[in-house]
């Protein structure tokens, strides 16, 4: 007999006489309610302490320490459900690790790609600039070797003009070298010194595009600036001394120029073509001066195999004012040793430096 709680139709009974009313209820619906509330409080407590563990076991995840969660002293249930979420949370891990190794290893095989193509157009872009300096380079020389008799050769026949064109181009050489001969003399050893130099470069086992066009342009200005100019005095000097100083007239005396020549001018020279190329590449003074000790002795053992036969024909021969386009001729060869001497000497001196400069 548990009272009824009356009330008006549009009025809820009191909080007082709601728990009035529990209380006659009995134990029995008091036990069934508290059980009820307890079990929920207990599933929300789980609830709780699972959302727990597992950002614990992420947390641990992050650190690499997975494995200390699963000798935790709890419940076998939570501790196999741990274990679980573990292992569940290192394939979650694991999986993303490896597609990010996958897109690690994706971009390095592109940049590898890239660098090469890069490479390749660089290649080819300086194999096309090369050739085209060659090609206009030849066809100016060809085009004014052809070109000296433009005007007067109507009626010739081929060989009259095979025949006249190498003669009217050495009377054009002679008639420009009396008029100007330090300039002709230099304009003619920088070209000797260019060809020399691509020679040397192809000896080296370069191909065109990768020619070295600052090293060529080094040599040429050291023809021009250099052994043009130097020479003309030099042979000068040396005609006005054997023959007006020392009056040798003999037909041997030929034989004391080349020895001057090979043990005085052949030094200076060497070491002056040396300094002008380390200038030029704005090298220390120690470098430069340490390149012409370690050069002198062994560009004079390796003159004296090649220069004094050619100069058995200058000095006995060639008249002073034609003696350097002969030399200039065998220059070609003898610049090439000479360009390989200065090459091996830079390439030496430079591993300390790298880092400083490239040459």
């Amino acid at each position: 007999c548990i009272p009824k709680i009356q009330g008006t139709p549009n009025t809820r009974p009191s909080n007082h006489k709601r728990r009035k009313a529990s209380l006659w209820r009995g134990n029995s619906y008091r036990g069934r309610h508290y059980h009820k509330a307890s079990t929920k409080k207990t599933s929300k407590m789980m609830g709780c302490r699972r959302l727990f563990l597992l950002s614990m076991l992420l947390a641990a995840e992050h650190h690499g320490s997975t494995e200390a969660f699963s000798t935790m002293s709890i419940a076998p249930k939570s501790r196999r459900a741990s274990t679980a979420i573990a292992s569940t949370v290192e394939n979650v891990f694991e999986q993303p690790s490896q597609q990010q190794q996958l897109q690690d290893d994706l971009p390095s095989v592109t940049s590898a790609e890239e660098s090469q193509s890069i490479q390749l157009r660089s290649v080819d872009k300086d194999a096309l600039i090369n050739t085209s300096i060659f090609i206009i380079a030849i066809a100016t020389v060809v085009t004014t070797v052809l070109s000296v008799d433009v005007g007067i050769t109507r009626g010739w026949t081929a060989e009259e003009i095979a025949l006249r064109i190498p003669l009217d181009n050495w009377r054009s050489y002679t008639n420009i070298l009396s008029m100007a001969p330090i300039e002709t003399k230099a304009v003619t050893s920088a070209t000797v010194y260019t060809i020399g130099d691509i020679i040397a470069q192809k000896t080296e086992g370069l191909d065109i595009g990768k020619l070295d066009r600052g090293r060529i342009l080094r040599s040429a200005l050291a023809g021009l600036i250099g052994h043009g100019p130097m020479s003309h005095v030099w042979y000068h000097v040396s005609e006005d001394f054997f023959d007006n100083i020392l009056h040798l007239h003999a037909w041997w005396d030929f034989v004391p120029k080349i020895v001057v020549d090979q043990l005085v001018f052949g030094p200076i020279w060497n070491n002056s073509y040396i300094l002008l190329l380390g200038i030029m590449q704005l090298q220390k003074p120690g470098q430069i001066f340490g390149d012409m000790k370690r050069s002198t002795i062994p560009l004079l053992i390796s003159g004296l195999k090649l220069w004094p036969f050619v100069h058995c024909i200058t000095y006995g021969l060639i008249p002073v004012e034609n003696r350097l386009l002969w030399v200039d001729l065998v220059e070609i060869l003898w610049v090439t040793i000479l360009a390989n001497e200065a090459n091996a000497n830079n390439s030496e001196a430079q591993p300390g430096d790298d880092d400083d400069k490239d040459r």
